[in-house]
């Protein structure tokens, strides 16, 4: 069976829509609803019922579904068990947001490489929505993010506490004023908050998408922004950006989300060397925190 019809078939049942699908695969909508059409030509029954707000499964959908997975991580189990590289005997696959390799994903991949040298490692970037569809997939088999998606097979734990802190590009910058303030996106839940905690903030005129790398855009230009207190600690230190002292600070927790057939011994190892980069990476923020809290001590003292 054509490999191409079962991924198609997951991304419309986890999305629910021929058109969501198609964004998502990178191809027309005809060529969606054709590779369903064959697969439901191939099985005999019709697996969606189709209508203007969307697609759902027939009985018959639901009932391949998990077929539909076993067939896809067998695929990916085979297809990554072909391509150890000679010299190791298992393979894991991490993905992880951008904004979580530098401080995290690196140094869990240089902890794993020293408790499991027989190990071989492949590591995955992408939005939540890719590295979830790779996770059901089977395409990668463990993943840090922000914003996790609880689906089948798939556990959600927390990996790191962090939050998101206002820094400038320049000193003695003011949550009161938005010259130069750039809205991240960081989720609906941030969203939300910011709206209730700095409205006068919350339409800026400059929006972003890119997580930690906007830390890259303020630190050349005269801008503010919300970045995790984790990833901007370097350039605070260094003096390339500035904490808002007088800015509310918003948690924004990491998660790791697991395949729950992941062989035992690597998920132990990989939990385990997870587990001691997080307590590594929290205690360097809470040098950024520690100095965002004596800002703010002297300004009311």
């Amino acid at each position: 069976m054509d490999i191409t019809l079962i991924k198609t078939f997951v991304e419309v049942a986890n999305s629910g829509s021929f058109v969501a699908a198609c964004d998502r695969l990178f191809v027309t909508q005809s060529a969606v609803s054709l590779r369903i059409q064959r697969l439901e030509d191939s099985l005999g029954h019709p697996l969606f019922i189709r209508s203007k707000a969307g697609a759902i499964l027939t009985p018959a959908g639901e009932q391949f579904e998990r077929y539909a997975l076993s067939l896809l991580k067998i695929w990916e189990e085979a297809r990554q068990q072909i391509a150890i590289p000679e010299g190791y005997t298992k393979s894991l696959t991490i993905g992880g947001q951008y904004s979580l390799w530098p401080r995290l994903g690196f140094r869990w991949v240089d902890a794993l490489r020293v408790n499991m040298p027989e190990l071989s490692i492949r590591t995955e970037v992408g939005m939540p929505d890719r590295l979830t569809r790779f996770l059901v997939e089977g395409m990668v088999q463990a993943a840090l993010l922000y914003t996790p998606q609880l689906r089948p097979g798939l556990i959600v734990e927390k990996a790191l506490e962090d939050e998101l802190i206002m820094v400038a590009s320049f000193p003695d910058a003011s949550a009161n004023n938005k010259d130069g303030y750039v809205f991240v996106d960081w989720g609906p839940e941030f969203t939300h908050a910011h709206a209730i905690a700095l409205p006068h903030l919350t339409n800026p005129g400059l929006t972003m998408s890119l997580g930690a790398l906007t830390a890259e855009y303020i630190a050349h230009r005269r801008a503010v922004a919300y970045l995790p207190a984790r990833a901007v600690k370097r350039r605070v230190d260094a003096g390339i950006l500035h904490i808002v002292a007088d800015a509310p600070r918003f948690p924004y927790p990491a998660w790791v989300v697991w395949r729950d057939d992941l062989d035992e011994t690597i998920a132990d190892n990989a939990r385990n060397a997870l587990q001691r980069v997080a307590q590594a990476a929290e205690k360097e923020q809470e040098t950024v925190i520690d100095q965002l809290d004596a800002m703010e001590d002297s300004d009311t003292g």
